[in-house]
Protein backbone atom coordinates (compact mmCIF):
# COMPACT_ATOMS: atom_id res chain seq x y z
CA UNK A 1 0.00 0.00 0.00
CA UNK A 2 1.82 3.42 -1.13
CA UNK A 3 2.04 5.48 1.87
CA UNK A 4 0.12 8.90 1.30
CA UNK A 5 1.89 11.82 0.34
CA UNK A 6 0.78 15.86 -0.56
CA UNK A 7 -0.33 14.50 -3.85
CA UNK A 8 -4.18 15.14 -3.99
CA UNK A 9 -5.03 11.83 -6.59
CA UNK A 10 -7.23 12.66 -9.20
CA UNK A 11 -11.04 12.65 -8.40
CA UNK A 12 -10.05 12.46 -4.62
CA UNK A 13 -11.67 15.16 -2.43
CA UNK A 14 -9.16 17.67 -0.48
CA UNK A 15 -11.22 16.24 2.72
CA UNK A 16 -10.23 12.79 1.59
CA UNK A 17 -6.85 13.06 1.03
CA UNK A 18 -6.11 15.25 3.91
CA UNK A 19 -8.08 12.03 5.77
CA UNK A 20 -5.88 9.72 4.33
CA UNK A 21 -2.97 12.02 5.30
CA UNK A 22 -3.21 12.22 9.04
CA UNK A 23 -4.02 8.27 8.75
CA UNK A 24 -0.93 7.88 7.27
CA UNK A 25 1.11 10.17 9.88
CA UNK A 26 -0.33 8.07 12.49
CA UNK A 27 0.83 4.47 11.06
CA UNK A 28 4.57 6.60 9.99
CA UNK A 29 4.75 7.66 13.84
CA UNK A 30 3.67 3.85 14.83
CA UNK A 31 6.79 2.46 12.49
CA UNK A 32 9.15 5.11 13.35
CA UNK A 33 8.99 6.08 9.60
CA UNK A 34 10.57 9.42 9.54
CA UNK A 35 9.74 9.71 5.43
CA UNK A 36 6.51 11.19 6.14
CA UNK A 37 7.72 14.13 8.03
CA UNK A 38 10.36 14.97 5.14
CA UNK A 39 7.93 14.76 2.76
CA UNK A 40 4.77 16.46 4.18
CA UNK A 41 5.77 18.82 6.51
CA UNK A 42 6.60 22.25 5.55
CA UNK A 43 10.40 23.36 6.31
CA UNK A 44 8.88 25.77 8.67
CA UNK A 45 6.47 23.36 10.65
CA UNK A 46 6.02 24.33 14.23
CA UNK A 47 3.89 21.72 16.62
CA UNK A 48 2.54 22.61 19.83
CA UNK A 49 2.32 19.70 21.80
CA UNK A 50 0.02 18.40 25.05
CA UNK A 51 2.99 18.78 27.30
CA UNK A 52 3.48 22.47 26.93
CA UNK A 53 6.52 22.41 24.43
CA UNK A 54 6.90 23.92 20.64
CA UNK A 55 8.81 21.30 18.33
CA UNK A 56 9.55 22.15 14.59
CA UNK A 57 10.22 19.90 11.84
CA UNK A 58 14.08 19.38 12.47
CA UNK A 59 13.41 18.40 16.09
CA UNK A 60 11.20 15.64 14.79
CA UNK A 61 13.18 14.00 12.46
CA UNK A 62 15.80 14.20 14.88
CA UNK A 63 13.57 12.18 17.28
CA UNK A 64 13.38 9.68 14.29
CA UNK A 65 16.93 9.30 13.92
CA UNK A 66 17.22 8.53 17.97
CA UNK A 67 15.33 5.54 17.64
CA UNK A 68 16.78 4.70 21.40
CA UNK A 69 15.00 7.40 23.40
CA UNK A 70 11.97 7.45 20.79
CA UNK A 71 9.85 4.93 19.84
CA UNK A 72 5.53 4.80 19.69
CA UNK A 73 4.17 1.24 20.59
CA UNK A 74 0.31 2.82 20.35
CA UNK A 75 -1.40 5.43 17.78
CA UNK A 76 -4.89 5.64 17.36
CA UNK A 77 -6.75 8.38 15.62
CA UNK A 78 -10.11 9.14 15.61
CA UNK A 79 -12.80 11.73 14.68
CA UNK A 80 -11.01 13.12 11.94
CA UNK A 81 -12.94 16.29 10.84
CA UNK A 82 -11.61 18.55 7.88
CA UNK A 83 -12.35 22.25 6.57
CA UNK A 84 -11.24 23.53 3.36
CA UNK A 85 -11.06 26.83 2.82
CA UNK A 86 -10.53 27.36 -0.88
CA UNK A 87 -7.57 25.84 -2.53
CA UNK A 88 -4.90 26.74 -0.27
CA UNK A 89 -5.82 26.10 3.33
CA UNK A 90 -7.53 23.30 5.57
CA UNK A 91 -7.62 22.46 9.39
CA UNK A 92 -8.15 19.44 10.97
CA UNK A 93 -9.40 18.07 13.80
CA UNK A 94 -8.89 14.53 15.31
CA UNK A 95 -8.63 12.84 18.62
CA UNK A 96 -5.51 10.61 19.02
CA UNK A 97 -4.38 8.07 21.85
CA UNK A 98 -0.77 7.49 22.05
CA UNK A 99 1.93 5.33 24.52
CA UNK A 100 5.39 6.53 23.28
CA UNK A 101 9.12 7.07 25.02
CA UNK A 102 9.80 10.61 24.15
CA UNK A 103 13.64 11.88 24.81
CA UNK A 104 13.87 8.92 27.17
CA UNK A 105 10.60 9.51 28.67
CA UNK A 106 7.63 7.54 28.62
CA UNK A 107 4.23 9.05 27.52
CA UNK A 108 0.78 7.77 27.04
CA UNK A 109 -2.22 10.46 26.69
CA UNK A 110 -5.10 11.03 24.79
CA UNK A 111 -5.04 13.83 22.89
CA UNK A 112 -6.87 16.41 20.91
CA UNK A 113 -5.23 17.79 17.98
CA UNK A 114 -5.65 20.69 15.26
CA UNK A 115 -3.79 20.70 12.15
CA UNK A 116 -3.20 23.06 9.49
CA UNK A 117 -2.43 22.10 5.97
CA UNK A 118 -1.38 24.81 3.38
CA UNK A 119 -1.23 23.95 -0.82
CA UNK A 120 2.02 24.45 -1.70
CA UNK A 121 2.29 23.91 -5.96
CA UNK A 122 -0.37 21.76 -5.98
CA UNK A 123 0.96 19.66 -3.11
CA UNK A 124 -1.02 19.26 1.09
CA UNK A 125 1.77 20.11 3.35
CA UNK A 126 1.37 20.03 6.95
CA UNK A 127 2.37 23.90 7.85
CA UNK A 128 1.26 23.77 11.85
CA UNK A 129 -0.37 21.56 14.74
CA UNK A 130 -1.48 22.15 18.11
CA UNK A 131 -2.50 19.52 21.16
CA UNK A 132 -3.98 19.66 24.63
CA UNK A 133 -5.06 16.84 26.68
CA UNK A 134 -8.38 15.65 26.24
CA UNK A 135 -11.01 15.84 29.11
CA UNK A 136 -10.06 12.99 31.54
CA UNK A 137 -12.91 11.54 33.27
CA UNK A 138 -13.54 9.04 36.35
CA UNK A 139 -12.79 6.19 34.64
CA UNK A 140 -11.25 6.83 31.79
Amino acid sequence: VPAATGKKAAGKSVKAAITEMEMAQAKADLAGDASWAKQNMTEDYTGGTSWGAWQTKKEILDNFADTKNNKSTKFDISDIKVRVYGNTTAVATSRQSYDSMIKGEHRSRTILTTSTWVNRNGSWKLAASHSSQADQKIGD
